[in-house]
């Protein structure tokens, strides 16, 4: 699952130049907009909520953003009429992707992202044709630069991880969704860097493909990324150290 998870940290780290063009916050507000509207507005008691407040944070979005998107979702501020959306297909090279959105506007999201497939020269697909494909987890990244990586994972698995990898500077904590943040807080109380938490789709099986094929799934990920309807986007392209470098120089 290593390739998925190298793609989440390249995401991360795009993340500032996100935020510096507004487009990260906006999908966080709608993503706190539609967990108020589901299911209140108590993280206490809200598990989608709190995910997104937390996410909020890690972003560095300001509390009175947060706040007003909690009144968005309340009514007490406009806001839009978000519905969620999951889009599957496939692209370069047979890549199996999954997209998910929210939008105000359906029709516009469906046909935005089947551009993109399209021009890939892959192709939107059936609801069910990719899902298979994937299980939900969540997803801790955990810095390890002068750290003792055995005695992290250790950790881990202590504080309730369902697995772990160890890759060059970051450990991969995997997790039940519901499991995610109580698994964080341990990390966190143990004194140990999280750089990213979310709950993600993780392909069951990867793929190898060469490398200019890579490459364009990269762009097509990057591209779909891109769109301000989309959430999140998961691959099962296991993709190598090396097509990463230079995709990301």
């Amino acid at each position: 699952m290593s390739g998925h998870s190298k793609w989440s940290s390249i995401k991360h780290q795009k993340g500032v130049a996100d935020a510096r063009r507004g487009k990260l916050f906006t999908k966080l507000t709608r993503e706190i907009i539609l967990a108020v509207r589901e299911g209140g507005s108590n993280p206490e008691t809200n598990y989608h909520l709190r995910l997104a407040i937390q996410k909020a944070k890690d972003n560095n979005m300001p509390s009175d953003n947060i706040e007003r998107s909690i009144k968005r979702g309340e009514g007490t501020l406009e806001g839009a009429n978000l519905v969620e959306m999951v889009l599957e297909g496939y692209g370069p090279g047979g890549a199996a992707i999954m997209v998910e959105a929210l939008s105000d506007n359906r029709n516009r999201t469906v046909q935005e992202v089947r551009s993109l497939f399209t021009r890939s020269g892959g192709n939107l697909g059936e609801s069910g044709s990719v899902t298979w494909l994937f299980d939900t987890k969540g997803l801790i990244m955990v810095d390890t630069d002068k750290a003792n990586t055995d005695e992290m994972l250790l950790q881990a698995i202590d504080a309730g991880a369902d697995d772990v990898d160890a890759q060059e500077g970051y450990i991969e904590v995997y997790t039940a969704p519901e499991a995610m943040e109580t698994v964080r807080a341990a990390l966190e109380q143990n004194g140990i860097v999280v750089y990213s938490a979310e709950v993600t789709k993780v392909p069951k099986t990867m793929v190898n493909l060469d490398e200019s094929t890579e490459i364009q799934v990269l762009k097509l990920l990057d591209r779909l990324e891109e769109l301000d309807d989309t959430r999140s986007v998961s691959s099962n392209v296991d993709f190598s150290d090396e097509v990463l470098a230079k995709y990301r120089t």
